[in-house]
């Protein structure tokens, strides 16, 4: 049972870097106006058409070290972590999102669920890589996520009510904000939290929002320390709603109950404090009403 189950789990961690590649080869080809889906993969250095040993997700790079097979030329250690990525990813989609006994449940010992958040996952590689390199996110890649929302929702067991409450309660107040104030997000940004969104639910679209704003604050403070940018730059915001996304996908619920565990302590906290802090006037005053028409001490 347990060679077995470390067989499925490499299984899915080829199928997670398999589509991670791919996804790679997408953010890759669409910026240069390039059929994602025309044309085999060839050396962007000597041009020759790469055959199945240079295509093994993580393993090609390691047995090759690095280079090409044919020309020698190096081979940017971004495909290798980018793969490794998708491998770990998809294992952490199965943890969440359930195992698969039979093909009606889903495929690979995954979920149907499972294999939705792991295309959520790649989509939104692509949309981070791009947005780095062009400040913009392609309409069709927005598109596909809000195809997976959709699944999504047909999928989750909490109905679909969270879900377009999500596809909403972020993307509207960002939209309003950019009739306010000129530039504030990106269009694609506001899709981009629309189509999340209508996978995630309400809750963790608000956890991913939060996390991306976190993460882009803190990115927006080095520049301006480091001195690489003027308080008038702006900077791919994409990259940390993409890493926000994510994140409340897997880990949204524990998240979200330590965050509630957290509320309820610092009000244990403020509640314990008021008492000790004003239960002294109370029993003098208490002490006073008692002892009517007699001197009492007051509090000065």
């Amino acid at each position: 049972m347990l060679l077995l189950e470390c067989l499925l789990d490499l299984i899915r961690f080829l199928l997670g870097a398999a589509l991670f590649s791919f996804m790679n080869v997408v953010a890759w080809r669409l910026p240069r106006g390039m059929d994602p889906l025309q044309g085999r993969s060839h050396c962007p250095q000597c041009g020759h058409t790469l055959g199945a040993p240079d295509l093994v997700p993580v393993f090609s790079w390691l047995f090759l070290r690095g280079r090409c097979r044919h020309c020698g030329a190096r081979i940017p250690v971004r495909y290798f972590l980018v793969e490794v990525l998708g491998g770990v990813l998809a294992l952490g989609c199965t943890r969440r999102f359930g195992t698969a006994l039979s093909l009606t449940q889903g495929l690979f010992g995954m979920s149907w669920a499972a294999l939705t958040a792991l295309a959520v996952c790649g989509i939104l590689l692509s949309v981070a890589l791009i947005d780095a390199e062009t400040q913009l996110i392609p309409d069709r890649l927005n598109l596909a996520l809000a195809v997976c929302g959709v699944v999504g929702t047909l999928l989750s067991p909490a109905g679909w009510l969270p879900h377009l409450i999500g596809a909403f309660c972020v993307s509207v107040p960002m939209l309003l904000l950019c009739l306010v104030i000129d530039g504030a997000f990106g269009g694609g940004d506001i899709k981009l939290m629309a189509a999340a969104g209508l996978f995630l639910g309400w809750q963790n679209t608000l956890l991913a929002m939060f996390l991306g704003i976190l993460g882009g604050g803190f990115y927006g403070i080095w520049l301006l320390a480091a001195k690489r940018a003027d308080k008038k730059a702006h900077f791919a915001f994409g990259p940390f709603l993409c890493a926000g996304i994510v994140i409340a996908m897997l880990y949204g619920e524990p998240i979200l109950q330590w965050y509630c565990a957290f509320l309820q302590w610092c009000s244990t906290r403020l509640i314990s404090l008021s008492v000790r802090r004003f239960l002294p006037y109370a029993t003098i005053s208490l002490y006073c009403d008692q002892r009517s028409g007699q001197d009492c001490p007051r509090h000065g």
